[in-house]
C-alpha cells in the first residue's frame, strides 16, 4: 500500500486561502476597488477567533460579515485578519484566522470560494506536518467504478456517390458537398 505524501487537498486549500489572504491585504491597504465588497463567513468555534459574548452568543456556529461600506481598522497577519464592523450600532473588532473561513464570496464580480472543514490533524499537516495517508491502489479483481458505456449502435453508411433519396421532415434539403466541387 502507498502511503500519499503530498496532500493536495490540504495544499489547494491553503492556496485558496492564500488568495483571500491577498485581497484583504490590498484591501487594508489601497481600500475597496470599485463596487467590490465581500461576504465572508467562519466558524465562530474555531480557534483564534475573537469576538464579543454577545456576537458568540448570537452566532453560536457561524457568522457571515461584509466588508463593503462601514468597517474600519482592517488588518491582515499571515495567519489571521481583523477588522471593526458595526453590529446594530455598536462598533466591534473581530479577529479571524483563515483556517476558520468557510466562504468567501464578492458578487460584485460573482467571485466565490467555498472551503471545507479541516480537522485538528489536517490543520498540523497543513502547518508542515505531513500525516501520511493511506491510499489503496485498486487491482484487477475490483469491479470498475463505473458502468460500461452501451456499445454504439450499428449503423450502415450510404454509398459515397449516391443522392439522398427523400427530404428530412423539416423540409431541408440535404446537399453533397462534391456538387459544388470543380471538375
Amino acid at each position: 500500500m502507498a502511503s500519499d505524501q503530498i496532500r493536495y487537498d490540504l495544499l489547494t486549500q491553503q492556496a485558496l486561502r492564500g488568495v483571500v489572504r491577498t485581497i484583504l491585504t490590498d484591501v487594508a491597504k489601497k481600500g475597496l476597488p470599485g463596487e467590490h465588497h465581500f461576504y465572508i463567513s467562519f466558524d465562530t468555534q474555531a480557534d483564534g477567533v475573537r469576538m464579543s459574548q454577545r456576537l458568540r452568543t448570537q452566532y453560536p456556529q457561524e457568522m457571515t460579515i461584509i466588508l463593503q461600506h462601514q468597517f474600519w481598522d482592517l488588518s491582515v497577519e499571515d495567519d489571521r485578519f481583523e477588522v471593526a464592523l458595526s453590529f446594530g450600532g455598536v462598533s466591534e473588532k473581530l479577529a479571524i484566522p483563515f483556517e476558520a473561513i468557510k466562504g468567501f464570496f464578492d458578487p460584485s464580480v460573482q467571485f466565490g470560494l467555498q472551503f471545507e472543514e479541516l480537522t485538528a490533524e489536517e490543520l498540523a499537516a497543513a502547518s508542515g506536518k505531513p500525516k501520511p495517508v493511506e491510499v489503496k491502489k485498486p487491482t484487477l479483481a475490483e469491479p470498475a467504478a463505473a458502468a460500461p458505456l452501451p456499445a454504439p449502435a450499428k449503423t450502415e453508411a450510404a454509398p459515397a456517390a449516391a443522392e439522398p433519396t427523400e427530404k428530412p421532415a423539416s423540409g431541408a434539403e440535404v446537399v453533397r458537398l462534391d456538387r459544388f466541387r470543380k471538375k
